[in-house]
């Protein structure tokens, strides 16, 4: 892997925050693959495009770009190696041949300049340290003209998944978990500082759209309770309370996500940001 800047987030997803979504690949996608077709259709991917996808995880998205961009190549730039390792598997099993994975932080990662034709990415923009540097850097990579389009976290109230978390502030230590600011999950939230930013990196056309899906969390409620509390930040807060404490907020939160329980799973609305921009 090249330099790295953004540290804190290397060691996150290079540990048990990315083990955990390479290991629950079809789980998350389950929850976030709501989210690829309207930025796949924003993105309008082209047979012959050379795609970049920004913190491409287990790679869904970059796979779905691939099967668009049949006569181009897609590449997926990724933090985690146990996620990029599942990414290459799972690119393998479906036979694109017009896939790479590369592992780097898009902050300084030597990108080759004006490589790409369009730059998509599914909540994986989020993160950086520096976002100026990090979009700087996608935009450098895109040809003249190129396009940009990206989901990221926004509208906590609006995701129900998030209010659930919410409810167990008396038992769990949430603090500013979900409020806008970063580096995090809603960094980006605020669509005019977002456009803002996009501009102060070198992009033109910026534009942001509030976009809503429901993703699919478990089976029953306490499928999804364990699933919940095994990620990352699950885990970070149920670890910081004693045993009975975390049994009693696990008891309330399949509770509280037992009436999302229909035919069979546990489905939960979720709202984001749309960003939409052009390299002059």
């Amino acid at each position: 892997m090249q330099e790295i800047a953004n540290t804190e987030q290397a060691q996150a997803w290079n540990g048990y925050e990315g083990e955990h979504w390479a290991g629950h690949q079809s789980r998350w996608d389950a929850v976030n693959g709501g989210f690829n077709s309207p930025l796949l259709t924003a993105a309008s991917v082209q047979e012959d495009d050379r795609v970049l996808d920004i913190g491409c995880g287990t790679g869904q998205l970059t796979r779905q770009a691939a099967h668009r961009a049949t006569g181009g190549r897609v590449l997926g730039l990724d933090l985690s190696a146990p996620m990029l390792a599942q990414a290459r598997r799972t690119a393998q099993e479906e036979n694109l041949g017009n896939v790479s994975f590369e592992q780097g932080d898009a902050q300084v990662h030597p990108l080759e300049e004006a490589a790409f034709d369009l730059a998509v990415s599914r909540f994986g923009v989020m993160f950086f340290a520096d976002p100026v540097a990090g979009f700087g850097n996608i935009a450098r990579a895109l040809r003249p003209g190129g396009r940009a389009a990206f989901i990221c976290g926004a509208f906590p109230q609006d995701n129900e998944w998030l209010r659930a978390f919410g409810s167990l502030r008396d038992l769990l230590p949430i603090g500013k978990f979900g409020t806008p600011g970063g580096p995090g999950m809603f960094s980006l939230a605020e669509a005019d500082k977002t456009c803002a930013l996009l501009s102060s990196a070198g992009f033109e056309k910026v534009e942001a759209v509030r976009v809503e899906t429901t993703g699919t969390w478990g089976r029953d409620a306490a499928d999804a309770t364990d699933f919940l509390f095994g990620s990352g930040p699950g885990r970070h807060l149920t670890g910081q309370v004693p045993p009975e404490t975390a049994d009693r907020a696990r008891e309330r939160l399949t509770e509280l996500l037992r009436p999302h329980e229909v035919d069979g799973a546990v489905r939960l609305h979720a709202a984001a940001l749309l960003v939409t921009a052009t390299r002059p």
